[in-house]
């Protein structure tokens, strides 16, 4: 067996929260170095010579879970760039139980307690990212994304590429 790229893993969210949050990226991320969408990473380093079981339990997971609400609660300062937080107990709970499922396979980084936040920022003087998170602060008003499901992705160096989309289940009639 080869050794397969890593594997990454992200909440979606729905269209408005996402177009919110890829437009702050587009406006403050550093343009040579913005080569993925915004995100929210759940694991950063899945091993990709478990793609087909890991893609079996997201599956497993996301066909009993209806999309839920996430909290965006503020800002935080990532030392070179600016992050807008996320709460969501949901999203605690789906989370540990891929932690206790892939537990074997974790890197000391995904191992860490999660904080849910999306970068719109990194890779800048930290006074310039002082300054952006100043100024996003004096008119942040907190508000409620949507999770929609998750995304996994390969890490092959440069930008990512989509293995696929897991929608959570859909409720009642649409």
């Amino acid at each position: 067996m080869t050794h397969a790229a890593p594997l990454i893993l992200t909440l979606a969210l729905d269209e408005r929260s996402f177009a919110f949050f890829d437009e702050q990226r587009q406006r403050y991320f550093p343009p040579a170095r913005n080569f993925i969408p915004a995100h929210l990473t759940l694991f950063h380093h899945l091993p990709g010579a478990h793609v087909e079981s890991i893609q079996r339990y997201i599956e497993e997971r996301c066909s009993e879970l209806p999309p839920f609400p996430a909290e965006v609660t503020g800002l935080r300062s990532l030392g070179r760039g600016v992050a807008y937080t996320l709460q969501s107990e949901k999203l605690r709970g789906l989370r540990e139980s891929f932690v206790q499922e892939w537990a074997q396979w974790l890197t000391p980084q995904d191992r860490q307690k999660h904080q849910p936040h999306v970068t719109v920022q990194n890779n800048v003087e930290p006074q310039k990212a002082r300054e952006l998170l100043t100024e996003l602060t004096e008119s942040f008003q907190p508000f409620q994304a949507q999770a929609t499901g998750l995304d996994l992705w390969w890490y092959r160096g440069g930008p990512w590429e989509k293995v696929r989309g897991f929608p959570f289940a859909r409720t009642g009639w649409s």
